[in-house]
């Protein structure tokens, strides 16, 4: 008997930030750069800058994987990239209080929280896998522009979340002088 071939998982790639606030820019300049490349055609690339609650929203079109992009603030030197695996969707209480929903700040935690409820509602299911690709941030003061630390991270990213998107094992923090490993 011939089956047909199963359709590869969906992925969703979502650079977050405020491009108005320096360094967090860092996700929507990424995104930007990584939208470039020629990627398949299950992989999806979005700038969702602060539109969260419209990322969770679309998440419900039903992604296998979703890799959030973002500044990250974990006290390494200014450009150090970080790979966080998120674990926390789908084993929260749905009985919990719905998260706060202010539409300037929607972290990634809070848009997985939402996600959660979401899910949980309408009967949904969540990426199976989420992870989050992110930047220590030099600063996050009004401007616009990255710092240039985190402007050369920018090229690191993109090869990062190539890697993961080809099933790689990248190192969990790059320094800003260490090239991604291939």
């Amino acid at each position: 008997m011939n089956r047909a071939p199963q359709p590869e998982a969906r992925t969703l790639v979502a650079g977050i930030g405020n491009i108005f606030l320096g360094d967090d820019g860092f996700g929507v300049q990424t995104a930007r750069r990584l939208a470039e490349r020629q990627l398949p055609a299950h992989i999806e690339v979005v700038d969702v800058g602060v539109r969260g609650v419209h990322l969770a929203y679309q998440l419900l079109d039903g992604y296998d994987t979703l890799v959030l992009v973002d500044a990250t603030a974990r006290g390494e030197d200014p450009g150090t990239l970080y790979l966080i695996e998120y674990d926390g969707l789908g084993g929260g209480d749905t009985d919990a209080a719905a998260p706060a929903i202010d539409g300037h700040r929607m972290t990634p935690g809070t848009v997985l929280a939402l996600l959660d409820t979401l899910c949980a509602g309408t009967g949904g299911q969540p990426p199976r896998r989420v992870l989050i690709v992110g930047c220590e941030p030099a600063s996050t003061d009004e401007g616009i522009g990255l710092s240039p630390p985190v402007s050369d991270a920018v090229p690191r990213a993109v090869r990062l979340i190539e890697e993961l998107l080809q099933g790689g094992a990248p190192a969990v923090a790059q320094a800003p002088t260490a090239e991604a490993s291939t």
